[in-house]
């Protein structure tokens, strides 16, 4: 596993019940700030084995960014038990709902070398 993905699954294993983070977001403090892609790759085929809270993972204009409608109506309903709201197009308010996860030290969030 590379640590790009020890990374990856340490941030989601630490997101807050009713709280979100961004697939950009996780990738940047990951340490690969256009891995947005590899982080929905790491969540399809991991979420299961690392129990991982894969609902609190969406897209950066606060949607969910799953298609298939089945999947989109657990995720959404994950969140609402978690006391987030959703405003008029499914969307999320990121200012009162995305977590922003402590530091280690400004310039390096997460053990990056």
């Amino acid at each position: 596993m590379t640590r790009f993905t020890e990374r990856v699954l340490e941030i989601i294993a630490h997101i807050p019940s009713g709280k979100v983070m961004t697939y950009g977001q996780i990738a940047r403090i990951a340490g690969s700030p256009r891995g947005a892609r590899q982080v929905v790759r790491i969540l399809h085929s991991m979420s299961q084995k690392y129990k991982l809270p894969w609902h609190r993972v969406i897209n950066s204009k606060g949607q969910i960014g799953i298609k298939e409608e089945e999947l989109f109506l657990v995720q959404k309903l994950s969140l609402e038990s978690e006391g987030i709201n959703f405003t008029g197009q499914n969307c999320i308010n990121l200012e009162k709902y995305q977590y922003h996860p402590p530091f280690r030290n400004e310039k390096d969030p997460y053990g990056n070398e």
